[in-house]
């Protein structure tokens, strides 16, 4: 930061898709009672995932056996393949990245994780964003409320209008535009 290349004035966030180590033949339905201990105890991932579980989250669709804490996900278009985000959180005077986590694959966790990555850049190196640039993940109205209303950043993301598959803008100061 004391060399210029981080000027905190604006961030941007995003998440891009790691297909996990996981095959979807060494899957069961995310509604089946079923054993992950197996004989010799629970693995890490397995307990990872269990500690984890998002109660807001929908349950999975299906669980892959080998690792549970990844989601069955898809590109339009493509097969669905078991994945991890991976969340950036990026300054934009030269693109440095300030933080990352890897989350379920689900719009709650990403944005989750978005607002725990400010506060920890906030946290650990004093800098917090005076906007916050994002796709339309970023533009439920619990994200909007926080930027705006609980840190004071201005949103420059798409926001979906309340109930409506409609695209809107929002400007810096929270209008539709």
């Amino acid at each position: 930061m004391r060399h210029g290349l981080v000027a905190g004035e604006g961030f941007a966030a995003d998440a891009s898709i790691i297909r996990a180590d996981a095959n979807r033949q060494n899957s069961v339905a995310g509604s089946d009672d079923h054993d992950c201990d197996g004989p010799g105890g629970s693995t890490r991932a397995v307990r990872e995932y269990l500690v984890g579980l998002d109660e807001a989250a929908p349950p999975p669709k299906e669980i892959s056996l080998s690792d549970p804490a990844s989601r069955l996900t898809a590109a339009v278009g493509r097969p669905a393949f078991f994945g991890w985000p991976t969340n950036y959180l990026i300054d934009v005077k030269h693109a440095v990245i300030m933080d990352v986590a890897a989350t379920p694959a689900h719009r709650t966790a990403e944005t989750e994780a978005t607002q725990k990555m400010i506060d920890r850049v906030e946290e650990r190196l004093g800098v917090k964003p005076k906007r916050l640039i994002g796709d339309t993940a970023y533009g439920t109205a619990d994200m909007l409320a926080w930027m705006v209303e609980k840190k004071g950043i201005a949103p420059h993301v798409h926001s979906l209008g309340e109930g409506r598959a409609k695209r809107r803008d929002i400007s810096p100061l929270g209008i539709s535009i």
